[in-house]
């Protein structure tokens, strides 16, 4: 089966406009970043979303919602003229706004006045977002800043593999570690370790570099290839080789 060229070697920038805003420093320990993405496909598209441990807020035309952190990748087809107003929430951050175990919303959406007054910012920019999430800001919860601090330290630190590694670096058992991130991230500390480290793949081919795909797998702590192949193919639906296609490798 042919590829969609529209995906291949960065075309997708031809179809679809993307811009970010870091949060004001008053909700910067909620919030990691705005985005906004507009797109005009005369043919439906299927586009990629690969996972992060964020919580997304997003408003579009047919309402808002709150998507809990996906689990392994997606697909949405685009088709048409619209656009997406987003806020990506820190790592272990959402917790205070929800009310309850980020797990419970994990690979699920709902609709946002499920979680916040019914009163949305319309339109959604920057500024009635921000005005909209200071009205409606929870109790600071020490809890969820040691979750996200944890959470920036797996995504720093390469040398961060294994969960059991990790928890003896925050002076927890694994047991308790696993309760935080099911409690505020919504995900397990291995799946974050995982994500972080094929990020590392990603960022090498967004910069160009010819991968040695073996010698990759030993870097990021793989005890072969098959086995970070399977695990690229679980988080991103597609091979290492295939996916490289859509950096024009």
């Amino acid at each position: 089966m042919g590829r969609d060229t529209r995906e291949l070697a960065g075309a997708w920038t031809t179809f679809q406009q993307h811009s970010f805003a870091d949060p004001s420093p008053d909700l910067a320990p909620y919030v990691e970043r705005y985005w906004m993405v507009s797109w005009d496909y005369e043919a439906p598209y299927r586009q990629l979303i690969v996972p992060y441990p964020n919580v997304h807020l997003t408003f579009r035309d047919t309402g808002a919602a709150v998507h809990g952190v996906a689990s392994r990748h997606q697909m949405r087809v685009l088709d048409g003229q619209s656009a997406v107003f987003g806020v990506a929430f820190r790592p272990g951050c959402f917790r205070p706004f929800l009310g309850a175990a980020v797990a419970t919303i994990t690979d699920r959406s709902l609709p946002a006045t499920e979680v916040f007054d019914p009163a949305l910012p319309d339109p959604p920019t920057v500024e009635t977002v921000e005005r909209f999430l200071r009205d409606c800001a929870p109790v600071p919860d020490p809890r969820a800043a040691e979750a996200a601090d944890i959470v920036a330290m797996i995504a720093a630190r390469r040398e961060l593999t294994r969960v059991d590694g990790l928890a003896r670096r925050c002076g927890m058992t694994v047991r308790q570690l696993q309760r935080l991130f099911a409690e505020y991230v919504g995900i397990g500390p291995k799946w974050v370790i995982r994500r972080y480290r094929l990020h590392e793949v990603t960022e090498r081919l967004a910069a160009g570099a010819t991968i040695d795909w073996a010698e990759l797998a030993v870097d990021l702590g793989y005890a072969d290839q098959a086995h970070f192949v399977r695990d690229f193919k679980r988080m991103f639906g597609e091979s290492p080789t295939w996916y490289a296609g859509r950096y024009g490798a």
